[in-house]
């Protein structure tokens, strides 16, 4: 997703905008308190989780890209999904004086240690993407004033949009709700994850005019993952003619469309709506039948760059952190992914 240095340029506008969108629940900022405007050059660390994937690569080049700009020194560093690695690259970024730490975790249980560490250190902590609690493992059971500040996408605002778009071509292919199901397939310990699905879930509900039996299938949130536990599900299911399939991420929906199509699922009985278009496209590039109908495309950049920026703001201004921040979704397909500016690597 790595675009030329006129498009960073340009979307300093959009990062602008992006903050008027966040949400305030009266919360000043995570770390401490004690936070102070730092005199002189910035000096900031962004822990990823998966970030060999498209998606945090392309949001890594947006952070590299707004840290230039401002004259901040950023250091990312991969976490892959190890939980342990955050917690001791959290420290490692403290002992190099870094001024705020962003992170994505890859376990949310982490989350208590990491904010802990954080205001001991008396440094400014933001969180992308996922959600983490400062007082439980379980984002989902947090008090609203306990979450991190968050800046990422809404997850129910892109799973409407999935299940809408998944409705809208079950209905145009015509098929039977009593020979189809709906797969959702998710990491069901990741909270916006879960906010994803269950709006893809309502929404499909409310569009496509007929009840269809809805299936979960837990995953890892990767497509190996994915690919496994969709094809053991669709051994237990074998009366089963037509498929829609939504998930957390592209991951997720690529993985259980190739577990379809290696069964002998033909692609016209798929319907796979993504959700970042990341992987998507790779087969749309390729021009051959697909089951991927679509995909949200949500552009890891410019996420990347409002999180540095939404920092920047806080370390050199004292400017509070929203609650969330939200950065814009298009939904694309084969005809229309290359014109939304998909980068497809």
């Amino acid at each position: 997703m790595t675009r030329n240095s006129s498009h960073a340029l340009a979307v300093v506008g959009l990062v602008a905008a992006l903050a008027l969108t966040g949400c305030s629940t009266g919360q000043a900022s995570s770390g401490s308190d004690d936070t102070r405007p730092v005199q002189g050059k910035i000096s900031l660390t962004y822990l990823q989780k998966q970030g060999d994937q498209e998606y945090f690569i392309g949001e890594a080049a947006g952070a590299k890209e707004r840290a230039e700009q401002l004259g901040i020194d950023l250091q990312v560093v991969n976490l892959g999904n190890d939980a342990n690695k955050t917690v001791s690259e959290v420290q490692a970024a403290i002992a190099r004086k870094s001024n705020g730490l962003i992170v994505v975790v890859p376990d949310p249980a982490v989350g208590p240690q990491v904010a802990r560490t954080a205001e001991d250190a008396k440094i400014a902590l933001l969180t992308s993407d996922d959600q983490i609690c400062t007082t439980g493992p379980d984002p989902t059971a947090c008090a609203p004033g306990a979450l991190v500040p968050r800046i990422g996408f809404s997850g129910a605002q892109m799973g409407g949009e999935v299940g809408k778009r998944a409705a809208e071509e079950f209905k145009k292919a015509g098929w039977k709700p009593a020979e189809t199901r709906t797969l959702s397939t998710w990491k069901q310990d990741v909270t916006v994850c879960g906010d994803r699905v269950k709006a893809a879930k309502t929404a499909f509900a409310s569009g496509a005019g007929a009840a269809v039996e809805n299936i979960d299938v837990a995953t890892d949130n990767t497509p190996t993952g994915a690919q496994d536990k969709v094809a053991a599900t669709i051994t237990a299911n074998p009366g089963v003619k037509h498929w829609v399939i939504w998930g957390c991420n592209d991951e997720n929906v690529q993985g259980g469309v190739t577990a379809l199509q290696n069964a002998g699922t033909g692609a016209d009985d798929i319907i796979g709506v993504g959700l970042g278009a990341y992987l998507a496209c790779k087969d749309w590039k390729s021009g051959k039948p697909s089951g991927m109908k679509a995909a949200l495309f949500i552009n890891g950049k410019d996420v990347g760059a409002l999180a540095v920026q939404t920092m920047y703001d806080r370390l050199k201004n004292g400017k509070d952190f929203p609650a969330e921040a939200f950065a814009p979704t298009k939904m694309v397909d084969a005809a229309t992914w290359q014109a939304a500016g998909v980068g497809c690597s």
